[in-house]
């Protein structure tokens, strides 16, 4: 079962509101329920609570729960991310990935999926409390952050946010360059380059429906 938390904490200055899952099965449940492993072709089993938090224009920022319908005007961002388990701070790196896999439309989803960032290098920064920290990046990402942007006339599209442990010579891998570009992020198979390059299955995961 999964249980909204309502509460308030700060992270670089900013006001957060939580509503954040507290559970690694309830987050399974609601991948399962949404059909992302079958359509990513991945296994989440959690060993960690990612947190995906959105910074807000009015100061505050909002943290999601897996399977949280969230507004559109409310993911400019670019998100901040967080995880919660029994790490320690000399815990291998992270990469994080995002990823559409309802473009342009769920029901014909042709140019999917559309990567939304890829980052890799992520370390545990600060402690935001108990076993939970902040994931600081410490290079640049393979592909910045693009809000999501389903078409007027689409159903809601799933926005999926994947953790991994980051593999040694992740960042000589080259399957994917930097380019930020529209066409560059399109037709990407997150299941594929995690195996090309070595990360295995997620470790962590959430991910939001944005309708248009």
């Amino acid at each position: 079962m999964r249980i909204p938390i309502a509460a308030t904490s700060l992270l670089c200055g900013l006001t957060i509101v939580f509503a954040q899952d507290t559970s690694l099965a309830a987050v399974e449940t609601a991948f399962n329920n949404a059909n992302i492993p079958k359509d990513l072709q991945i296994q989440l089993k959690p060993l960690v609570l990612l947190e995906v938090i959105w910074p807000q224009p009015s100061g505050r920022s909002i943290t999601t729960r897996a399977g949280q319908s969230f507004p559109l005007n409310d993911t400019a961002g670019p998100p901040q991310f967080a995880v919660r388990g029994a790490l320690s701070q000399d815990t291998h790196k992270f990469v994080l990935a995002a990823v559409d896999p309802d473009a342009p439309y769920p029901q014909d989803p042709n140019v999917a999926q559309v990567r939304h960032i890829l980052q890799g290098d992520l370390v545990l920064g600060p402690a935001l409390g108990s076993q939970t920290y902040k994931l600081v990046n410490e290079t640049p990402a393979l592909t910045d952050w693009i809000q999501p942007e389903p078409p007027a006339d689409s159903p809601p599209h799933r926005y999926i946010f994947l953790l991994y442990q980051q593999p040694k010579g992740f960042d000589s891998q080259t399957f994917v360059a930097p380019n930020d570009s529209i066409p560059a992020r399109e037709y990407f198979n997150i299941s594929q380059f995690a195996e090309e390059v070595g990360m295995g299955d997620p470790i962590g995961g959430s991910f939001v429906l944005v309708s248009p």
